[in-house]
């Protein structure tokens, strides 16, 4: 009889952190079952030790951006997480989901309709990804997609306001789909990431 792995409860920052989540689990071989969060980076801190609790009874992946918050992801996981518990996988992007994406550069380029020379080869190194995605959309041959992804003009918005849809559509439901086994190359963060949950996998295996 095949052993039956629970599913992967999920803390995130955002919607659009949500579908990259879901992504990976997917990739990996897992279910993922609730996912909390979705109110911002604060939110999921403020909650962090309250599902760091839960995850001592089931395993749990906590994903948040590094932002200008530490020097790198080590520094802020044992800032804000000093003792995880055995079930929880707290994993930081650098510095943003967005690196992620913008490190399966060929399929981002044909997603947003520009050369693939245009997208950065170091996206871990991208101070802020979310603008760097969004400055590439405003070069994109698809009025679509600049509409949908740049702010309009007056609008005080950081992004357009089909920003998180279009994000959605590429990470997982177009022909250009999001490769997390791609991305893993241009993206350190995103490989740690996928060997913690590798890892995580096993365990809930054995």
């Amino acid at each position: 009889m095949p052993l039956i792995v629970p599913p992967i409860n999920v803390l995130v920052e955002g919607i659009t952190d949500e579908v990259v989540v879901r992504r990976l689990l997917e990739y990996v071989g897992l279910t993922c079952g609730i996912v909390y969060g979705k109110s911002g980076k604060g939110y999921v801190l403020r909650r962090l030790p309250r599902y760091n609790q839960a995850a001592r009874f089931a395993p749990w992946l906590v994903v948040v951006d590094l932002n200008r918050d530490a020097e790198c992801g080590p520094d802020l996981v044992r800032s804000v997480l000093p003792h995880p518990a055995s079930g929880m996988q707290f994993r930081v992007a650098v510095h943003a989901t967005e690196a992620w994406l913008l490190a399966d550069a060929e399929r981002l380029a044909a997603f947003l309709g520009i050369p693939a020379a245009r997208i950065p080869p170091n996206p871990d190194a991208e101070p802020d990804p979310k603008t760097t995605l969004i400055n590439l959309a405003r070069r994109s041959r698809r009025r679509a997609i600049r509409e949908d992804i740049v702010p309009r003009e007056g609008s005080g918005g950081r992004a357009g306001p089909g920003y998180p849809g279009r994000l959605i559509e590429f990470a997982m439901a177009t022909e250009h789909m999001w490769r997390p086994e791609v991305a893993i190359q241009r993206s350190d963060s995103l490989c740690r990431c996928l060997k913690a949950l590798e890892t995580l996998k096993a365990r809930l295996q054995d």
